[in-house]
């Protein structure tokens, strides 16, 4: 019987920290610069599939795959010209998936590094990496 409740002790008291591995690496975006489209997976399922805008002739997109940073819904760009950012999600220095208004270019290579998305869909991917957590976010980019 002491035994029993040891058990039963044991697996309450674990319950919180398998819930909480369980919702590690949740969210994934996966980019493909030779395809200019994001692939956005939650918990391994294909959630939605967009196109984008990454570095054009001169500036790049860099690779790798990284977490999410910082995030800052209505940020405008210091180094461009207070150039419009909103919804971005910054992962490596000052590159980050954004907002974009020039979304007829979207699907080819327009932009000085950052990966750029239609606004509806900047503001999904936002509010799903707020909802999961920065921590719980990887963005792989790839050529």
């Amino acid at each position: 019987m002491r035994n029993m409740l040891l058990v039963g002790a044991l697996a309450l008291a674990l319950m919180p920290f398998s819930q909480a591995s369980a919702l590690a690496a949740k969210l994934i975006a996966d980019i493909d610069l030779s395809n200019q489209t994001m692939v956005v997976k939650q918990n391994g399922v294909v959630k939605y599939r967009w196109p984008v805008s990454t570095g054009r002739k001169g500036y790049s997109t860099p690779t790798g795959s990284y977490s999410a940073k910082w995030l800052s819904r209505y940020h405008r760009s210091r180094k461009y010209n207070n150039a419009w950012m909103h919804y971005a999600v910054f992962y490596h220095g000052g590159y980050a998936i954004h907002a974009t208004r020039d979304t007829k270019r979207l699907g080819r290579p327009a932009s000085h590094g950052c990966v750029r998305l239609a606004p509806e869909h900047a503001a999904k991917f936002y509010s799903m990496v707020e909802r999961t957590g920065k921590r719980n976010t990887r963005i792989v980019v790839k050529h």
